[in-house]
């Protein structure tokens, strides 16, 4: 597929600044809601599952995401979500009690599912072959800005007037998303494709074999993003180092992974797929494993930005995969399926990481995760030729 009148500029409006907005006003409720939850009276455990609402509401609502993206076309199921996005903010906002509180946050990650899928699908059913990965790469890189600017603006509004009115930023954000979209022209994102006789589940069972080996090299590499996200801040508390030095460094490396999130299009429009996913997995292992020799600050400083740019090296790899892979006429029904086996990967994994710990050591996890990664590797290396992705 390709459109010479194509630019990917074209995508500011209608994919990357809604989906900038939407990624912050959530980002910036993630680190208030364990403390939302224990002045609601949450032990520790239920803090944290309420915290893990988001994700929960995500993967529950993965499949029934593709019926609704069908039935309304990708425009008005974001513009959907965004509002309801929003409206469950506002449920949150007004909690009295867990259970109100538990609610709107499931509803939130249902709806990110949705602004998620419609996004996906539409930018691999209209992005031109030749500049999928950019372009993809470009989104994963707007989800990265709203991680970094959602806590930064919620922890201003924190200081400035309290906790509740973070709630504000999230209904704020969702809403200018929202309205950013409805001042789009519909054009192709609002042509349904509706269709009763076809299941996001039928698509799975036909496309097994993508699933079970490009798709769970994609899902690998979402599992050690999130070992990255848990076993990095963990390790710099595990070696003694302050809290305050721990979170600066993993900003600092934050900020790395940021400023190259587009390498990674540029290697897999012009080298292939494989050149993105294979060494960004390999990275990941080296890095992991490095990770547990790194027992003072400089060590864990420069390890930490070398996980950066292993990461910043499969940036939109995921995405892009899932586009690559989806066949066409049942592209959202595909999405939906592949989207749920990442997300579900994501989910188990802060289980094995601590069932490993629990069960041997921190160390041990992180090297029995690195391995994981090697295996993905491999997968992605033997299997995305078998599926004619250079």
């Amino acid at each position: 597929m390709t459109n010479p009148d194509f630019k990917i500029h074209h995508l500011i409006v209608p994919v990357f600044i809604p989906s900038v907005l939407f990624a912050t006003g959530e980002a910036s409720l993630i680190p208030i809601l364990p403390t939302a939850a224990e002045q609601l009276g949450a032990n520790l455990p239920v803090a944290g599952l309420i915290a893990g609402l988001t994700l929960i509401g995500t993967v529950l609502f993965d499949v029934p995401a593709a019926r609704m993206v069908n039935h309304f076309g990708e425009r008005k199921a974001m513009i959907i979500a965004g509002f309801l996005a929003a409206l469950a903010l506002t449920g949150a906002l007004f909690s009295t009690n867990l259970v109100l509180l538990g609610l709107s946050v499931l509803v939130a990650g249902a709806m990110a599912s949705v602004f998620g899928l419609a996004r996906h699908g539409f930018m691999a059913e209209t992005v031109p072959l030749n500049y999928r990965a950019r372009s993809l790469s470009l989104l994963g890189g707007t989800f990265r800005a709203g991680a970094f600017l959602g806590p930064i603006i919620g922890a201003s509004v924190v200081f400035a007037w309290g906790i509740h009115w973070v709630y504000t930023v999230g209904i704020v954000f969702c809403l200018a998303s929202t309205a950013v979209l409805i001042a789009t022209q519909a054009d192709l994102m609002d042509k349904p494709t509706w269709s009763p006789h076809v299941s996001p589940w039928l698509v799975a069972r036909q496309e097994s074999a993508k699933l079970a080996t490009v798709g769970m090299a994609a899902t690998i590499l979402a599992m050690l993003r999130t070992v990255r996200q848990i076993g990095v801040p963990l390790w710099g508390l595990y070696i003694g180092l302050h809290p305050g030095k721990v979170s600066l460094i993993i900003g600092i490396a934050g900020a790395v992974d940021f400023a190259l999130f587009y390498v990674s299009g540029q290697i897999m429009d012009r080298f292939g797929r494989r050149w993105a996913v294979v060494p960004s997995l390999v990275g990941l292992a080296v890095t992991h494993v490095a990770l547990i020799f790194a027992l003072n600050e400089p060590a864990f400083l420069w390890v930490a930005i070398a996980m950066s740019i292993a990461n910043a090296t499969g940036s939109g790899i995921v995405l892009t995969l899932g586009a690559d892979l989806a066949p066409a006429g049942q592209r959202n029904e595909f999405l939906a399926a592949y989207r749920l086996l990442i997300d579900s990967g994501q989910a188990v994994t802060p289980l094995l990481v601590s069932g490993l710990t629990m069960a041997a050591s921190l160390p041990v996890a992180i090297v029995v995760m690195s391995g994981l990664s090697l295996f993905g590797a491999g997968l992605g290396w033997k299997y995305l030729p078998k599926f004619g992705i250079r």
